[in-house]
């Protein structure tokens, strides 16, 4: 059985350049539609958030407007009351071991971004599943995760690869670009990765090596499904 490492953000805020804090975690669609497909699949799945916190959703995530309409909105929110249980109990990441999985799978909303991106723990743990081989996926502001993965000589162990995430684009078209600290596009850019943007708000996803990323909520179906194919390959 495929056993996937889901790791989840633990933050429930992100800190703005003005030092307040804009409420957030792990975008709904993001998590539930990967989680889907993952299970479909017959993957086993080990939910692992920084502490061992239970995650928050972020409730801009379920809002009509952003799921497009009260039914998905009402799905999204029933899938997660489903999940409730398993959430609410999340395995310590710092303590999770990568010889134990097969693949990890980082799903976005702002979250990552305060915490995930700056987690030394996590990046040695990313560190082991690409010096065994093993593959590792993120979607929309899910490749923050990636920054922290250092190699022995203290390089970016993405540097070179082609990826996407959220777009500068689409930030901006989200209202929060003008207040963010620093936009993923930017910094993955500066880090060394060749950024591969797609058209705002369509489904676009990247694969180089082992490393699987997905643009935007949009994607995260899209992606899910091509690691299934990967493991089937």
């Amino acid at each position: 059985m495929t056993e996937v490492l889901f790791v989840v953000t633990g933050a429930d805020h992100w800190t703005l350049a003005d030092g307040t804090r804009h409420p957030t975690g792990f975008w709904a669609e993001e998590l539930i539609e990967p989680y889907r497909v993952f299970t479909d699949a017959g993957f086993r799945l080990t939910f692992a958030t920084p502490g061992g916190r239970s995650p928050a959703v972020d409730e801009a995530s379920l809002a009509p407007d952003a799921t497009g309409g009260e039914d998905r909105s009402d799905e999204l929110r029933r899938a997660l009351t489903e999940l409730k249980p398993v959430l609410d109990s999340p395995a310590v990441l710092e303590d999770v071991r990568a010889e134990d999985y097969d693949l990890v799978f980082v799903p976005g909303g702002h979250g990552p971004m305060e915490d995930l991106a700056a987690s030394e723990p996590f990046g040695r743990l990313l560190a082991e599943f690409v010096a065994a081989g093993k593959l590792v996926s993120v979607v929309c502001h899910a490749p923050a995760a990636l920054l922290p993965a250092r190699g022995a000589d203290g390089g970016w162990l993405f540097d070179g690869y082609r990826m996407t995430g959220f777009t500068n684009e689409e930030e901006t078209q989200a209202g929060l670009a003008e207040k963010a600290p620093w936009l993923l596009e930017d910094r993955l850019r500066e880090s060394g990765a060749r950024f591969d943007a797609g058209p705002a708000w369509e489904s676009h996803v990247v694969v180089d090596r082992r490393l699987y990323t997905g643009q935007n909520p949009a994607s995260s179906r899209a992606v899910a499904e091509r690691v299934v194919e990967a493991t089937r390959g």
